[in-house]
Formats: C-alpha cells, sequence, structure tokens
C-alpha cells in the first residue's frame, strides 16, 4: 500500500513533475486516499496534497501550478495515523522554516514518545501522522551539516517499524534521499535522470534498468548517479537488474478494467511460470532454488505461509506435494505464524507465498522462520522484492504486472509454480515418486490451452452475472482442491462486489452451514471429476441434491461430459477433463469471471475496491 515516487533530472523544464504525476497513477493499483507531490526549484519548496483519488490533486495543480522544475517526489497514501485529510495527506514539512518535504510508507512504532520530545523542544505539528515526526528529525538532522542524506542517516537511528521514507530540502536541489526498513524502495537509472519508487511500475515508462535496494540501506540520486550506504554509514553494492516487461503491460490495452484484462491472460500467466523450466528430457530444472538437493532431500515437513488470495494457492499446493511427494504440509496465515510458537527445524521448509514480495505479516514469518533455523523458499512474482532476498531461495512466477487489486492471474501462477515446486520434489526422490511427476508435468504443460477453453465459455456466466446483481448473499462449497476454490470465489465477491459470501468444505455442509439455506439462495458447487479417489464426486453430487431439495439456486461447476450433476443443476459451468489435482487452474476461473461482472453490474470499480490496498506492507 501507498505509492511512492522520486525524480530527479538535469534540465529545469518542468519534467520533474509529469514524472511525478505519471508514475503515481501507475501506481494507483496499490490503493490510497489522498495523494500530494512536493518540488524543489530555484531554492524554494513547493507542495500540494489532497485528499480523495489523484484526480483531486491534478484539479489542485490546474487552479495552483507548481513551478518548473527538474526535483520533485510524490506519494500516494493509504491512512494509518490519522485520517484521510488534506492536512494529513503527505508530502510533509519539516523544520522551522519548512525547506525539508518528506513522504513516507509505513509505519513509525515509536512516533507518540518521539513527538512528545520534539514537542517540548517547540516544534509545532500540523497533522496527526507518524509521518511529520520523520519530517521534523530530518529536518533538525540537516541543520547540523546542511548534507541531506547524513540528516536521513542520522534520523533513521531514531525510528522504529516498518518505514519508506524520501526527503528533498529547498537548499538540496537535485538531490532525493530515501531509506527503507522492511518496505519496498527501487531505483531506476536513466539517462540524465534518475528514479525511487515503491516498484518499478513508479518509473517503468521512462526506463527498464533498475537497482535493488536490501534492508536497512539508504540511497541518493542525483542526475548523474546514485549511491548505497548502510544504516550503519557504511557504503554498500547494491544489485542492478533489467526489467523484463515493458509500460504497455501495465496498461489495460483497450479492456474497461486491469482486473478484465489479467483474467484473460492467465493462460499466457501459466505458460510463462512454466516456460525455461523443464529440460529436453522432460525434467524439471529449477535454477533459481538455490537450496541444494541434498538439503531439499532432508525434508520431513512443509509450512507454507500466506495471506488472503496467496493463502488459498498454498492451500491447493498442500493437496498437491503431499500426494506426490509424501511430505507432511501444513498451510499457515502468515500473521498467525510468528505466535502460535511453530514447531520447526533444520530438516522443515517453509515456504512463503506473496504477489508483491512485500506483504509484510508474510515478511515477519519468513524471517521468523530463518531464526528458527528453518529452510526457506519464496514464490513470487515481483524481481527484486524484498521477501525473496530474504528467503534462501526463490521460485519466481511470471505473471507480469498485476495492477487490479483482486488477484486473479497472480493466484493460478502461485499454484502453477507451487505445483512445479511438488512434481521437484516429487523428482528429487526418484523412484514411482519421480515417475508421476513426468506424466503430471506433461499435463500440467498442456493446462495454458484448457485455461483458454474455459474462458472462451464464459458468456453465460457473464448472463448469469448480471442477473444476480441485486443478489445480497452467494455462498460456495468445496472438497477437497475445490475448497480453496470455493473460498477464493467467496474472498472475490466480497473485495470487489461487497455482498456476503462464504466458502464451505462441501462436507461441513450438514455440521451448520447447511442452516442457511433457504429459498432461492444462490450456491456455487465445484464438483471433483468422476475419476477423483474416495468417491468425493458422488459426496458432492449428494451435496447438491441436499441444498436444491432446500430452495438452493445451484450453480454448478463440473467437468465436460458429467451427467450426473445435470439433473440438480440450475445452471452447469463446464470445464475441460483434468488430473484433480490440477483441477482448481480451470474451476477458479468462471468464479473470476463471476465476481468481475457482478460487481461491473453493479457500477463498482473493480480494480481499486473499498478500503483494500494490493500490497499489505504494513501490520
Amino acid at each position: 500500500m501507498c505509492g511512492i515516487v522520486g525524480y530527479v533530472g538535469s534540465h529545469v523544464d518542468g519534467a520533474a513533475l509529469d514524472v511525478v504525476m505519471e508514475g503515481l497513477a501507475r501506481l494507483e493499483y496499490r490503493g490510497y486516499d489522498s495523494a500530494g507531490v512536493a518540488l524543489v526549484a530555484d531554492g524554494t519548496l513547493a507542495t500540494e496534497k489532497r485528499a480523495g483519488k489523484l484526480e483531486n490533486l491534478r484539479q489542485a495543480i490546474i487552479d495552483h501550478p507548481l513551478p518548473p522544475s527538474s526535483t520533485a517526489i510524490g506519494h500516494t497514501r493509504w491512512a494509518t495515523h490519522g485520517g484521510p485529510t488534506d492536512t494529513n495527506a503527505h508530502p510533509h514539512r519539516g523544520g522551522a522554516d519548512g525547506k525539508l518535504a518528506l513522504i513516507h510508507n509505513g509505519i513509525i512504532e515509536n512516533f507518540h514518545p518521539l513527538k512528545e520530545r520534539l514537542v517540548a523542544d517547540g516544534v509545532k505539528f500540523l497533522s496527526e501522522t507518524d509521518t511529520e515526526v520523520a519530517a521534523q528529525l530530518v529536518a533538525r538532522e540537516y541543520e547540523a551539516d546542511r548534507d541531506l542524506t547524513q540528516a536521513m542517516l542520522r534520523a533513521v537511528a531514531h525510528l522504529e517499524g516498518a518505514f519508506t521514507l524520501l526527503a528533498v530540502h529547498a537548499d538540496s536541489p537535485g538531490v532525493v534521499v530515501g531509506a527503507r526498513r522492511n518496505s519496498p524502495l527501487v531505483v531506476g537509472l536513466g539517462d540524465g535522470e534518475n528514479f525511487l519508487g515503491s516498484d518499478v511500475a513508479a518509473f517503468i515508462g521512462h526506463t527498464r534498468h533498475a537497482v535493488e535496494l536490501g534492508q536497512d540501506q539508504i540511497v541518493t540520486i542525483t542526475p548523474d548517479g546514485y549511491d548505497v550506504i548502510g544504516f550503519d554509514g557504511e557504503p554498500t553494492e547494491a544489485r542492478a537488474y533489467e526489467v523484463t516487461w515493458d509500460a504497455s503491460a501495465a496498461e489495460k490495452g483497450g479492456f474497461d478494467t486491469f482486473m478484465e484484462k489479467e483474467i484473460l491472460e492467465q493462460p499466457h500467466a501459466v505458460a510463462d511460470t512454466l516456460l525455461g523450466r523443464v529440460d529436453p528430457a522432460g525434467r524439471l530444472v529449477l535454477d533459481e532454488v538455490r537450496i541444494p538437493e541434498e538439503r531439499l532431500r532432508a525434508v520431513t515437513r512443509i509450512t507454507i505461509v500466506a495471506c488472503g488470495t496467496a493463502s488459498y494457492a498454498g492451500m491447493v499446493a498442500k493437496y498437491a506435494i503431499e500426494h506426490w511427494a509424501r511430505i507432511p504440509v501444513e498451510v499457515s496465515l502468515a500473521h498467525e505464524f510468528r505466535y502460535c510458537d511453530p514447531i520447526v527445524d533444520e530438516n522443515t521448509l517453509v515456504i512463503s507465498i506473496s504477489q508483491s514480495g512485500e506483504t509484510m505479516d508474510t515478511l515477519m514469518a519468513v524471517k521468523h522462520a530463518r531464526e528458527l533455523g528453518a529452510q526457506t523458499l519464496s514464490i513470487c512474482n515481483t524481481h527484486g522484492s524484498t521477501i525473496p532476498r530474504e528467503s534462501d531461495a526463490v521460485l519466481y512466477t511470471h505473471a507480469g504486472p498485476e495492477v487490479a487489486v483482486a488477484s486473479t492471474k497472480a493466484f493460478l501462477a502461485q499454484i502453477t509454480a507451487a505445483y512445479v515446486l511438488g512434481l521437484y520434489l516429487a523428482q528429487l526422490k526418484g523412484g514411482s515418486h519421480a515417475e508421476q511427476a513426468t506424466t503430471i508435468l506433461a499435463e500440467l504443460r498442456g493446462m495454458p490451452d484448457k485455461v483458454q477453453t474455459v474462458l472462451d465459455r464464459m458468456g453465460r456466466v457473464k448472463e448469469i452475472a448480471r442477473f444476480m446483481a441485486d443478489t445480497r448473499s452467494v455462498l460456495f462449497l468445496g472438497r477437497h482442491v475445490g475448497y480453496p476454490i470455493a473460498l477464493e470465489g467467496a474472498l472475490k465477491l466480497k473485495e470487489i462486489a461487497y455482498i456476503h459470501a462464504e466458502g464451505f468444505a462441501a462436507g461441513e455442509l450438514k455440521h451448520g452451514p447447511i442452516a442457511l439455506i433457504e429459498p432461492g439462495q444462490p450456491v456455487f458447487i465445484v464438483v471433483p471429476g468422476p475419476d477423483t479417489p474416495h468417491d468425493l464426486h458422488k459426496k458432492v453430487v449428494s451435496n447438491i441434491q441436499e441444498i436444491r431439495a432446500r430452495g438452493a439456486r445451484t450453480l454448478v461447476i463440473a467437468e465436460d461430459g458429467d451427467e450426473e450433476v445435470v439433473p440438480y443443476a440450475d445452471e452447469v459451468i463446464r470445464v475441460p477433463h483434468s488430473s484433480p489435482l490440477l483441477q482448481p487452474l480451470l474451476t477458479v476461473v468462471p468464479l473470476q469471471v463471476f465476481a468481475l461482472h457482478l460487481a461491473t453490474a453493479k457500477g463498482l470499480d473493480v480494480d481499486q475496491p473499498r478500503n483494500l490496498a494490493k500490497s499489505v506492507t504494513v501490520e
């Protein structure tokens, strides 16, 4: 959450404001409730900020034009300390002369005692934010030697919590200084200009050359280059990398919403996540997994940590890894992991799943797992992000940028990566495990075409969604790998349509949830394929009969050729046949499309749903 952009260029031609506003627009997907900018021009500092959407800030700048500048910072805020008001919006000024401006992503946990000390020293505060404390601290330190980098270095020594800070000063033109602790910040390298951003989307329209910053580092950018030091003041190296997608990948491309575009990109997301990971002999080769094979063979248990949609990908992974590799798997919500006294040791593999690689709860879980001696592996979509760098190994998904807050293509890519990892562990075990892995891998490589087939059939699902625009509650049922898909279907409706939705394990129906069934109640049922072991297909068909007898409207997702569901279904939504464990890649797609078109029929903003942010970077 929160978007941060910084820019310095070699020419004073007004470009700084344009670059920063463009970057903020590209970061809107992260979620925000106010926005602001600060520019250094001719020894003065000019700022403008407004609560609400970025358009409010644009209009304010039209009404009150800002001077041409080559140095600027910009921010989209998600309120934590203090409500979403013009005053609480960033940037915040610091110093008695107000010549310093600072923006901040994260939470400064000890801001209250710091503020009390500053107030006692006569500092006047205008806002309710923790950020203004940081601004005043940096401004005070700047007075010591007029060096903005050293001022930031001294100021962060007083701060506790998670933060990214960017600062400019009217007396230091052509300089932006940033600091990061447990919060994202990347550098973009241009020709006679350089950039800072919460992620590469902030500057992808200008450069694909980026530098990842490590934990507890301070970066100073000028038009001619950048310097990085640690919080200990020592110079440090930062890794440069090339962004593999361009600005067009983060644009709608003619679609009404990013969510629609990203749903339709899912066949490519699955295919690209598999790309380059299979050798000519049909064996998996995972160069990114830096954990030695002998260590992976020694793994006796796996814990998956994730939040929200990623945790449901983890639940699917549990079924697959346990079946293919015969290693016990536990799925833990990342924000609970540290507090439940987890049992992990050197033979435990802790797998974190995060689209952004910056999810604070998940990052803290990874750090805790490493402290306990576990091996850690990250499944992540964002190169250069914090969680992969804090992990022993990484398995990158290749979904491309996901802008809509509600995750779709990243979810399928996460499941695909989890399948790849499970099959790789089975391959390492050898024998019948490896033989099964080879067979499943061949089928997995054909799944992008099957996902496309599902997308091509969604006409009726869109109609159903539009007809149900006034629905106030929808239930979802599933068994085995269909259970996390039921949970994900319910979450999508909650996120973007703001209606009551619940997912249940179908076997739990008679243990309470069946009391919710009344005439007309819509219920989606994810039906296992007829060849799923343990007669699960028959059991779910019985569940359909039970709720249909009580008046439910049954919306059944079933494989092609499954005729047993027909007598009990008000609607049958067909997906191609697949092995039972691969079915989630297909069955979730109709639920995504349904949520998208129901919310659209209600006139809601599906890309930026209320109260939500794309990346939750605070605990």
